[in-house]
């Protein structure tokens, strides 16, 4: 439960499922009569991909990765760590990076170049979240759930040191003035 002196509902369960829905649909389009490889983003993508993946029609195939650029921190450091790669050869298949949030773009942007440089068909980058105003590095998101405003968000995936990625909903915390 979390303290709602210091949170406040930034988007409604019903709210992000109506994103993914639309988000979807326009991957169901983009790759009719065709396979796709998901690549979702430990931790925090896990709800996001889960509930995407669940309303994408095309023959999909799920691969993680985890990696590392915050630790603890609520910022970047800049340094991207691998900590979990893919199993699966991605080789002349589509790809589609599946994030929950974007920020930086630093951390999206090394995962993105690296797993072009596998051989595949295409990569592309979906999120639920768009924090853009934050972008230090140029990365080409295709498919946006929300572009967002720069505000630390926990819930549906996002958390404040490891806790509040089961909340349904999305919370903003509202820094003391």
């Amino acid at each position: 439960m979390l303290d709602e002196k210091n949170f406040t509902k930034y988007l409604s369960r019903h709210e992000i499922d109506a994103a993914i829905q639309v988000i979807a649909e326009q991957i169901n389009r983009d790759y009719a009569g065709q396979e796709l490889v998901l690549v979702g983003v430990l931790k925090g993508a896990v709800l996001f991909m889960s509930d995407l993946l669940r309303q994408i029609k095309v023959p999909t195939e799920i691969e993680f990765v985890r990696l590392s650029s915050y630790g603890k921190a609520r910022t970047s450091s800049g340094t991207v760590t691998i900590l979990k790669d893919i199993q699966a050869d991605i080789r002349n298949k589509h790809v589609l990076i599946v994030e929950e949030i974007i920020d930086s773009g630093r951390t999206l942007k090394f995962l993105y170049e690296r797993l072009k440089s596998a051989g595949p068909l295409s990569v592309e980058i979906v999120t639920l979240l768009d924090k853009s105003s934050k972008r230090v590095v140029d990365v080409p998101v295709k498919y946006i759930g929300r572009t967002i405003e720069d505000q630390f968000l926990v819930g549906y995936g996002l958390d404040l040191e490891e806790y509040s990625r089961n909340l349904p909903d999305i919370y903003y915390l509202k820094y003391p003035n």
